[in-house]
């Protein structure tokens, strides 16, 4: 039997799901289901809160133009949410939609754009990226949205972090050109790979200044991790070390 139902249309609800409720459909969801989809009443819908896990609903006739979801059993409990930050300088329209759809997918559990001297775009649409986490969580089978935070100065978003959470610093100078040495590195400090609270940071595709490179080396525990002999897009740089974090010190193994 599969893990997920991909077969289902699954819906991200701002409502309690409990057996028996049955949730409102807001214009753009019922507009889905009913004029794309062309759903009937009694067909399955998935429908999960970020909270309450996952659960099998039936659509429902609600009055006379409206429909509903009317909730039936929970098919998947929640899960926790990881604990991985993902800090990185914003990028232009599009390519932050993709950039947010991909984190979500690799597990970042906080989104936290950061503005350096040389970040492109000049304004960061939170709303947007919040339709976008909950667009990829609803494709994906996730159950736990990642936090969107609004936009701060790089020294800022440092100083919040704290000071038991591994910072991995995307840099193409870095001393050891092996990132998954690097990262075994952390692995093998002390605690065991699952414990390591870890944020990663892609900086803007100008690179970083250098008082923002003395800044990020300053910190105590920065992890430098070097991505290869070629030179990535910042939203190519961004799955590669998600995916590489994730593979020695987040939930993979």
């Amino acid at each position: 039997m599969a893990r997920y139902d991909f077969r289902s249309p699954r819906l991200f609800v701002d409502a309690a799901l409990t057996p028996g409720a049955r949730v409102a459909l807001a214009a753009p969801h019922l507009h889905y289901l009913r004029d794309v989809l062309r759903l009937k009443p009694g067909d399955p819908v998935l429908a999960f809160n970020g909270r309450d896990g996952e659960w099998r609903t039936a659509l429902a006739e609600e009055g006379r133009r409206a429909m509903a979801l009317a909730v039936v059993e929970r098919i998947r409990a929640q899960t926790p949410a990881g604990d991985l930050h993902y800090l990185f300088a914003p990028l232009k329209r599009a390519r932050l939609d993709y950039l947010v759809q991909k984190a979500v997918e690799m597990g970042a559990s906080r989104l936290q754009p950061v503005v350096t001297r040389y970040t492109q775009a000049e304004r960061v649409n939170t709303e947007r990226m919040r339709a976008n986490v909950v667009e990829a969580a609803e494709q994906c089978g996730i159950l736990a949205l990642p936090e969107v935070a609004e936009p701060v100065p790089l020294d800022k978003a440092l100083a919040a972090l704290d000071s038991g959470r591994r910072l991995v610093f995307c840099d193409e100078d870095a001393p050891v050109a092996d990132p998954l040495a690097a990262l075994a590195g952390v692995r093998e400090a002390g605690a065991a790979a699952a414990s390591v609270p870890v944020a990663v940071l892609i900086g803007p595709e100008g690179g970083f200044s250098p008082e923002e490179r003395e800044l990020l080396l300053a910190r105590p525990g920065v992890v430098r991790l070097a991505l290869g002999p070629r030179i990535l897009r910042a939203d190519t740089a961004a799955v590669a070390a998600l995916a590489l974090v994730q593979a020695v010190l987040g939930d993979w193994g």
